[in-house]
């Protein structure tokens, strides 16, 4: 027997954390799963080599949370409109797609045809390509390219809730819009799937767990607002169901594991593809940074999509933009490894453009409120070598071994 859940709820049932700012948005509960004691099918994985002495690379971005939500309203700043659309938390390239939709229709009913996009992470590409496709020339004005904008510091897994807003700041009307931002983000990247260099596809991830009933939430007298669990009641059919395999049918020993898909960004190439639309589409960039909204002024554009991300809290003195760290510690690519696994407060995902892997912290406020920019090694090799660690033990080496004619997932 298998059930329908969303990414979210899958992480619920093994004490898993969300991956970062990427993953993290809420507490969780105890995961209703079928009797263990049913026949599972086998599960044979090929080998993944985590260790320390291969990670390439340690980075550090800051999410943009909000309280009450993305800020997607128009004001006239300069003379200028400005169309807003920041302030996503963990859900910037989940959600970019219909957030930005609603960006460029707001931007094109100013009547002008000639637009400026400030900012060149996730919001701001998808925005200048959503307007494109209106009609609009655009211009994309920024400090910073990819790769060094924090959107090209994310996990790069499809969470459109993570850490989105605060459950009391979920009033229907915005569940009704986060909805439509989701499915409409979901659309545009399922046209993505096959292309060359695999800008979007969908892995495997595993839960794997030291007890049956783990759970992870906040503690009973903890008067912190949790974060808003939206996706299981607003677009649940979007999601996928789970599978679970008893110990002894895996290979991570007497553990609980269970199974299910999510949809991943290799972000690298999936930037590179925006961007090259970008230009293919007559879009024009222009390396600039503004300290506050009276720079606007030395631009030629009269509406504006602020796409700013984190730096919407300096440049518009919006204090209710806060912190969130997120690390990841990036390893050699292994192109046969395509699965996923949360473990033990830590994270795996498969990026073709290098592992990524990822200390979860002990609640959904792991890193709140923090805009440390340093990276930790210690807390990098923690990430690695927790998961590491599943395949350094014999019960792993045996599960594998078993049948030496594979070396991929074979499902019964």
């Amino acid at each position: 027997m298998t059930h329908a859940i969303g990414r979210r709820q899958f992480l619920e049932g093994a004490g898993a954390t969300l991956l970062g700012g990427a993953l993290a948005g809420c507490s969780f509960g105890v995961l209703e799963s079928k009797s263990l004691s049913a026949p599972s099918p086998a599960l044979l994985l090929p080998r993944l080599r985590a260790s320390v002495d291969r990670i390439t690379n340690i980075t550090v971005c800051t999410r943009p949370f909000r309280a009450q939500g993305p800020r997607l309203d128009v004001e006239k700043i300069q003379g200028k409109t400005v169309v807003h659309n920041y302030g996503h938390g963990g859900s910037g390239w989940s959600l970019s797609w219909g957030s930005s939709a609603i960006a460029a229709e707001n931007a094109m009913a100013s009547g002008e045809r000639q637009v400026a996009v400030i900012g060149c992470g996730a919001m701001g590409l998808t925005s200048a390509r959503l307007l494109q496709r209106a009609g609009a020339r655009v211009t994309i004005y920024a400090k910073e390219l990819p790769p060094n904008v924090r959107s090209s510091l994310a996990t790069g897994l499809w969470t459109p809730d993570s850490r989105i807003c605060f459950e009391q700041e979920a009033t229907p009307a915005f569940r009704q819009l986060w909805q439509k931002m989701a499915r409409r983000s979901f659309a545009a990247y399922q046209t993505l799937l096959g292309l060359s260099a695999n800008p979007v596809e969908f892995i495997d991830v595993y839960l794997v767990s030291d007890s049956r009933n783990a759970a992870r939430s906040l503690p009973s007298d903890d008067r912190r607002p949790k974060f808003a669990e939206l996706q299981r009641d607003q677009i649940g059919d979007l999601m996928t169901r789970t599978e679970d395999f008893a110990p002894g049918t895996h290979p991570f020993g007497q553990r609980y594991v269970k199974r299910t898909a999510l949809m991943m960004f290799n972000l690298t190439a999936y930037t590179h593809l925006l961007m090259a639309d970008f230009f293919a589409a007559g879009g024009q960039l222009d390396i600039q940074e503004f300290h506050t909204p009276a720079d606007f002024a030395r631009i030629r554009e009269r509406t504006l999509v602020n796409a700013t991300g984190y730096g919407a809290r300096a440049l518009f003195d919006d204090q209710s933009v806060i912190p969130v760290r997120g690390q990841l510690a990036r390893m050699i690519p292994e192109p046969q490894i395509d699965y996923g696994i949360i473990y033990n407060g830590a994270a795996f995902v498969p990026r073709r453009d290098g592992l990524v892997f990822q200390v979860l912290g002990p609640d959904d406020y792991y890193g709140f409120n923090d805009d440390t920019a340093v990276p930790d090694r210690a807390e990098a090799e923690l990430a690695v070598n927790t998961i590491a660690g599943l395949f350094h033990e014999g019960g792993y080496r045996k599960a594998l071994l078993s049948d030496s004619r594979t070396n991929s997932r074979v499902d019964g």
